[in-house]
């Protein structure tokens, strides 16, 4: 970072143990970079974040909820880019994805939800991935 010209202060920690919530005042410039804490979507959450709490960097978080990390990704940049207070994306929490009338699979996480108002948005593919996880089983 330091080498591209980049300080500790222009990088934003998105750390669920952060004080302050993010918000669209943090994209008017005040940080160059989002710097996503550890790997989100551990479900317990492990806090591998600390790794990177101890170095330093300002920190913000996305809300109480654990979000998977394409969630996180997408909630960052309705806030600093178009400028969406966190209070004020609709999201969905541990929705259940329905295959059919027999399959369906609860998530762990929080969702932003599509534009339909009911399913949570999901990435191109996802929702195959899931139902083809249904499928599979363990070796013993």
């Amino acid at each position: 970072m330091e080498s591209q010209g980049i300080t500790l202060e222009r990088v934003c920690l998105l750390d669920p143990k952060a004080e302050n919530a993010l918000s669209p005042e943090d994209g008017d410039g005040r940080f160059d970079m989002f710097l996503f804490g550890g790997i989100l979507g551990d479900d317990p959450p492990r806090d591998r974040t600390g790794e990177l709490r101890v170095i330093g960097f300002p920190t913000r978080h996305l809300g109480p909820v654990q979000m998977t990390t394409d969630t996180a990704l997408g909630v960052t940049k309705l806030v600093v880019k178009d400028k969406i207070p966190l209070d004020k994306i609709s999201y969905i929490d541990f929705p259940t994805i329905r295959f059919n009338s027999k399959e369906s699979v609860e998530m762990p996480f929080r969702y932003i939800i599509a534009s339909d108002g009911k399913e949570p948005l999901l990435p191109p593919g996802m929702k195959e991935l899931l139902r083809e996880d249904l499928n599979k089983g363990f070796d013993f």
